[in-house]
């Protein structure tokens, strides 16, 4: 799960209408300083790129999925089923109502 902080940050780049990859580095960026950390996970920096992006992608980032020919067929599938699914969701949300003061 990403930190509060990287969401936040993603959020803000969306709003100011900054590119998908603009906000995606947010989380490519965290899981950067993760490997430097010394924490779980990555063990070359194309590693933590990918496991950012799919963070990334899993957080509604509009990120396409990954490219022909850098991961099996299988994992590109999953990925494109998720993203199907978070769309037919993002669809169905409904933003609450702007409450108004009595």
């Amino acid at each position: 799960m990403p930190e509060k902080e990287t969401l936040e940050r993603a959020r803000r780049d969306k709003r100011e209408g900054k590119a998908p990859t603009t906000q995606a580095g947010e989380f490519v960026r965290e899981e950067i300083h993760h490997v430097r950390e010394g924490k779980h996970g990555a063990r070359s920096p194309k590693q933590a790129i990918a496991i950012g992006l799919s963070k990334a992608r899993r957080a509604g980032v509009d990120l396409p999925p990954p490219r022909k020919g850098k991961k099996g067929e299988p994992r590109r599938a999953a990925s494109r089923k998720a993203l199907a699914r978070q769309a037919r969701t993002a669809a169905r949300r409904r933003k609450t109502p702007a409450r108004r003061a009595a």
